[in-house]
């Protein structure tokens, strides 16, 4: 029960790595919000899971609907101890001369403002606890760039150092601020990480990661659980890859 009594909110909460951190976290003995821009989603799986967990829509990208989430979610659970950044998406493999003006602002709005909105929405209500932590899950992607994703690598390099800088601004605050780096995982990204799920595809990334298997929403969801917990009270800053060895 690493995290009784947390009050946690995971984006992009109802599949893929966010399910798996969510359902860690449930485990562990927190209270878990599932925000996630499908709501009927979040709603079933808040239903599966019990008491101790709520559902809501939100649109990470737009400030209205973080404001109305941070809102709804500090009134029913009183404040918030553990964000978790998770919600993000990917444009399609393509030469980066070749990514459309409208996947690229896609890809930044969510994957980068997303981070931005939330602060600006839930920093302030920790800060005047005194205590917090905010777990952003970047990617392997950010560090070792894989050829034709451009853009989203580079989406995920900005939530390393914004990870970082959130960190050392945060820290005499009592607010920690950690990230994780997944290598491509069974969620509903890999195809597009892809471009297509064939068996020689699948192969060419498995080559490239040295313990021979994807990374699993149980394996994101160890990680989140360990760097947002009290066991971590001097870790901050920290891209953390859980990666099978793809980095080395």
């Amino acid at each position: 029960m690493r995290l009784a009594g947390k009050r946690a909110l995971v984006t992009g909460g109802a599949s893929g790595f966010g399910a798996g951190i969510v359902r860690k976290f449930l485990v562990e003995g927190a209270h878990v919000a599932i925000a996630d821009i499908n709501l009927e989603a979040a709603s079933t799986m808040a239903a599966e899971l019990g008491d101790n967990v709520i559902a809501i829509g939100v649109n990470v990208a737009d400030n209205d609907s973080v404001a109305a989430m941070a809102a709804d979610v500090l009134d029913r659970f009183g404040g918030l101890d553990v964000l978790v950044n998770n919600a993000g998406i990917t444009h399609l493999p393509a030469p980066l001369e070749e990514v459309s003006e409208e996947d690229f602002d896609r890809v930044l709005a969510v994957n980068v403002k997303s981070v931005y909105l939330t602060a600006r929405h839930f920093v302030p209500e920790m800060k005047r606890n005194g205590l917090g932590a905010i777990l952003n899950v970047a990617s392997t992607a950010g560090v070792s760039p894989r050829p034709r994703l451009n853009w989203y690598n580079c989406s995920k390099g900005w939530m390393i150092t914004a990870t970082k800088t959130m960190a050392v601004e945060l820290a005499p605050s009592g607010i920690r601020v950690n990230a994780i780096n997944p290598v491509a995982g069974e969620t509903p990204l890999l195809k597009s990480f892809m471009g297509e799920d064939t068996p020689e595809i699948r192969a060419k990334f498995l080559s490239t990661i040295p313990i021979g298997r994807f990374s699993t929403p149980e394996d994101m969801g160890n990680a989140a659980c360990f760097l947002c917990s009290d066991e971590a009270a001097m870790i901050t800053g920290v891209a953390m890859e859980v990666d099978g060895g793809r980095c080395i």
